[in-house]
């Protein structure tokens, strides 16, 4: 089995092969040559350990993630290590990524276990009858030491515990998922009304915990948080025409984008954005980049680009664009979803340099203004090597980009972090949005080219059957799509439809929304389970509130909900939303600094979207189009269709073309003004 993709950190070649060896993820296939006789999630493995009466051990981690790649290296590969856990245990390994159901169960089962933070890889222990988990942690090494057992003393052991205390394994399980079904706080009460507290609330948090002078909020690590970043631009355009505009708002946002577009979180020669920070000031990452980290913070740069006309932000846009389409889309429109810390066993490697390496790349008459402006002439800040992060003025930047272009060819040719090239459903909808987005605001046609092939790419390969499906890798769709998909995908399509108008796309949208009110809603309290209701019937159906790496799911159905309902006059999908905001009311009010997404579809609950239909020939719509979206105002959606289109679905019909005439309609909420036919006329109101 070829498991090279990572290579000095798995084997080349192996001896071994198990039952990884058919599947197509790439993180299942670094292990398919393991002497550990791993199994997928699945029917045999399950149906094994109950049979054998043996506890699962269950491994779930993701391919870029560089403690998975040192506990697969030390234990996992190792031949005595290996062989005491195929004694002992079903072995089975997981995918965060293409299943993030079984990921979400076992993070929270660890939390409650363990009472410390999860993370990956993850190491859980389950009751082979029941699935029930019993002992977990993460990473685990080899060896005593931070702390912990070796990880073959905590197999004897858990093996042991599960042996003759079975009952007490059987009673612990029943106990936790008692408490897992109890999760998820109660609603709004029956006839309240909900109101804009949670968004002074969330204002106010963050600001406590804002770091006045590096950015971010709290201390290290520091993560990206684009989803706190919105926030903050849409309570200061808000507030633009009070006495008072709340400009703090925006200085923290913008004060946030500045330090990461200049640290080492950017990636300085290639584009693009590592996952986060170890440190306070931005400096140095954790050198993986995510797709579902990308598509957000281009959005975010964009906007900031449109809201303040930072020329660092709208370089910093394009460029992590530029590194989109350049590194992660595939031949098919898709895109892929990681890049890995590690190349050649050492995280990192691929992105840091030597003064003298470069030296030599550079002209002598650009390189001393390029390392003091990169901290080249500074002591080493990455275990003896230089990660590039801004340092110096920017003298001379017109050089620095040949300079870019040079340090680019040239790390080229190095050997580079594994990709995880599998194409998900709610990754590429966060990709779409962005590229949607920047192409409009950065007036690059072909970012909304790229938006829109991918948009395609999960329309004719992902949606089968009538149904979404949230995976693709080597020509096969695979597992039922999660809650996630279907909002991520329907606000994605709502921004490509302003950036460029396709019927389909609208239709797509339509269809998802259906599937996410008949399939995902709870009818009875509210909000949206992570799992369909035919899904594969685990331990728990969550319904999570709360932003993670990934903006809520709720949140986005919340808000691409109630913006198709208001552009369709639908009121299923607006009254959905509804529901879906009553349901998270507590959460958002006691805890609103770990439900920003919500809160932003409060705020269009409460403030409802200005939405302009503008009708005629192409150019001429496309003319008013573009001048409406050079204002930031992220509460305006503004849609071109042409006067050919026909057959437009709910309220959209009614806003008919006239011949010979570009004409304008403007709705806010239910409340619709007189169609305006000149730009003077329509000018006013933008």
């Amino acid at each position: 089995v070829n498991t090279a993709t990572h290579a000095g950190v798995m084997k080349e070649q192996s001896d071994y092969s198990n039952h990884l060896a058919s599947e197509t993820s790439p993180y299942l296939l670094q292990h398919a040559g393991n002497p550990v006789d791993w199994y997928p999630w699945g029917p045999e493995a399950l149906d094994k350990a109950r049979a054998e009466n043996k506890p699962i051990l269950l491994s779930i981690g993701y391919s870029a993630c560089h403690w998975c790649h040192v506990m697969a290296h030390e234990s996992f590969e190792d031949e005595p290590t290996a062989a005491l856990m195929n004694e002992l245990f079903v072995n089975v390994k997981v995918d965060r990524e293409e299943r993030p159901d079984i990921d979400k169960i076992y993070q929270t089962a660890h939390q409650l276990i363990t009472q410390r933070p999860g993370g990956w890889p993850l190491t859980m222990f389950l009751d082979g009858d029941d699935r029930r988990p019993f002992f977990g942690g993460t990473y685990f090494p080899n060896e005593p030491r931070y702390g912990m057992p070796s990880f073959p003393d905590l197999l004897r052991k858990v093996a042991e515990y599960y042996g003759e205390r079975r009952d007490e394994v059987k009673e612990q399980g029943a106990r936790l998922s008692d408490i897992l079904g109890q999760l998820e706080p109660p609603g709004a009460a029956a006839g309240s009304t909900l109101n804009g507290e949670p968004l002074q609330k969330v204002r106010d948090q963050l600001a406590s915990t804002f770091d006045q002078e590096y950015g971010g909020f709290g201390g290290a690590p520091k993560f990206p948080h684009p989803t706190t970043i919105d926030r903050l631009l849409r309570t200061w355009r808000a507030s633009a025409n009070e006495a008072e505009p709340d400009v703090e708002a925006l200085f923290m946002a913008t004060l946030t984008l500045t330090r990461m577009a200049e640290g080492g979180i950017y990636d300085h020669i290639g584009g693009g954005f590592c996952r986060y920070s170890v440190d306070r000031y931005w400096q140095i990452p954790h050198f993986e980049k995510m797709l579902y980290d990308n598509g957000p913070l281009l959005a975010a740069y964009a906007q900031a680009s449109q809201a303040t006309g930072e020329a660092l932000f709208t370089r910093t846009a394009s460029e992590t664009a530029d590194w989109m389409l350049s590194d992660m889309r595939d031949a098919n429109g898709g895109f892929y979803s990681s890049r890995d810390a590690d190349s050649e066993g050492e995280e990192g490697k691929f992105y840091v340099w030597d003064p003298d390496e470069v030296a030599e790349l550079l002209a002598p008459e650009v390189f001393p203004g390029f390392a003091r402006r990169f901290g080249l002439d500074q002591e080493a800040n990455f275990e003896g090597k230089w990660h590039l992060t801004v340092r110096g003025d920017a003298e001379g930047s017109g050089t620095f980009d040949e300079a870019r272009g040079v340090l680019l060819e040239a790390r080229g040719k190095r050997v580079p972090p594994g990709r995880d090239d599998k194409q998900l459903t709610s990754w590429n909808a966060l990709a779409i949005r962005g590229l949607a987005i920047a192409g409009r605001i950065l007036e690059r046609d072909d970012l909304v080219s790229a938006a829109d092939a991918a948009a395609n790419f999960v329309r004719e390969h992902l949606f089968i059957d009538s149904r979404l499906l949230a995976s693709f890798k080597e020509g096969k769709a695979r597992f039922p799509a999660y809650l996630d998909d279907h909002p991520f995908m329907v606000d994605a399509l709502l921004e490509l439809l302003q950036s460029r108008w396709d019927g389909a796309h609208l239709g797509f949208a339509i269809e998802l929304a259906d599937l996410l009110l008949g399939h995902f809603e709870d009818p009875g309290g509210g909000g949206f389970f992570f799992t369909a209701d035919d899904h594969e019937r685990l331990m728990h159906r969550p319904k999570p509130l709360a932003d993670e790496a990934m903006p809520s799911g709720n949140g986005v159905a919340a808000f691409a909900l109630q913006r198709l309902g208001h552009l369709l006059g639908d009121h299923r999908y607006s009254d959905a939303a509804e529901r879906a905001l009553r349901n998270a009311w507590r959460a958002m009010d006691e805890y609103p600094h770990g439900h920003v997404t919500l809160i932003t579809a409060l705020e269009e609950y409460l403030t409802p979207p200005d939405i302009i239909v503008i009708r005629g020939g192409t150019d001429t719509i496309s003319q008013w189009q573009n001048s409406a979206h050079k204002l930031y105002a992220p509460g305006r959606m503004v849609f071109a269709v042409p006067e050919n289109e026909s057959a437009l679905p709910g309220l959209l019909a009614e806003r008919a073309a006239l011949p010979g005439e570009t004409v304008a309609y403007r709705c806010v909420g239910t409340h619709c003004e007189l169609p305006v036919k000149s730009w003077e006329a329509l000018a006013p109101f933008l």
